[in-house]
């Protein structure tokens, strides 16, 4: 248990500083193409008799590199292209795992995880990560807010906007493929978008949105997990559900506020 709740403060704070980016640059569906798109490499694994923890590493990070690629490529809408990737890479999916009938019965643990399981190897690798996310934004701070903010006007000042975008579709692409076994390809996407959507309802201010992002995401995946143990809930789902409370008292609060006022 104690693993649990160490893993959960460090994948919803990770979970809610990556989607702070990711929310206000409208890569929302990005990451839910990579959870969903992620199953295809889980069963590339199962297929070549390797552990899905070897090969969902690399796949992800190298689906990520084909989306944007695609992306930039194709005249078509971005959501109508991810929609296709993530689509085209169930279909191989589930038809790669008809072939596996031994494995049907564990495909649970991938589609919705198992934050209460989690190894310790797991657990210093997804620390790992939050470190290196913190690092990587902290030191780009500047460049990273003037992206986000203002794409074209990052350009003029000289911003190199798409190593900075490659760099984040990595570091989303890492915290998915890290991820997964532990909430799930169903439930990933949840913990890159509710939080920041929360926190963007409470602030305006890039400088306190992104502490709110990170505090909402922690606090919610902690509050979660203990609920799950103490009722005896699937852990991935319940800290969705906590995750979905905290936002709709976000949607609330500021009519109250309003009101008040008035």
């Amino acid at each position: 248990m104690q693993r649990a709740i160490w893993g959960s403060l460090i994948l919803g704070t990770t979970g809610g500083l990556l989607g702070s980016l990711v929310v206000l640059r409208q890569l929302s569906f990005f990451g839910d193409a990579l959870g969903h798109s992620a199953l295809l490499g889980i069963s590339l694994g199962l297929l070549l008799g390797l552990s899905p923890q070897w090969t969902l590493l690399p796949f992800s990070l190298l689906l990520g590199l084909v989306i944007m690629v695609l992306l930039s490529r194709a005249k078509l809408w971005p959501d109508a292209m991810l929609n296709i990737v993530y689509s085209t890479s169930l279909a191989l999916a589930v038809i790669i795992l008809s072939f596996i009938d031994q494995y049907k019965g564990g495909l649970s643990n991938f589609l919705f995880g198992d934050i209460l399981a989690i190894q310790p190897s797991q657990l210093y690798a997804n620390a790992l990560l939050l470190v290196v996310c913190l690092g990587a934004l902290g030191l780009t701070l500047r460049q990273q807010m003037l992206l986000t903010l203002n794409r074209a006007f990052a350009q003029i000042q000289g911003v190199p906007v798409e190593r900075y975008q490659i760099m984040t579709v990595m570091l989303l692409s890492l915290v998915v493929a890290l991820s997964i076994q532990m909430i799930g390809v169903l439930l990933v996407s949840a913990f890159l978008v509710i939080p920041p959507c929360t926190a963007r309802l409470l602030s305006d201010r890039f400088t306190l949105y992104v502490p709110l992002s990170i505090g909402l995401g922690g606090a919610s995946a902690l509050i979660g997990v203990l609920l799950s143990a103490l009722l005896d809930l699937p852990s991935g789902p319940t800290i969705v559900l906590v995750q979905f409370m905290a936002f709709l008292g976000a949607m609330v609060l500021p009519r109250s506020r309003s009101s008040a006022r008035a």
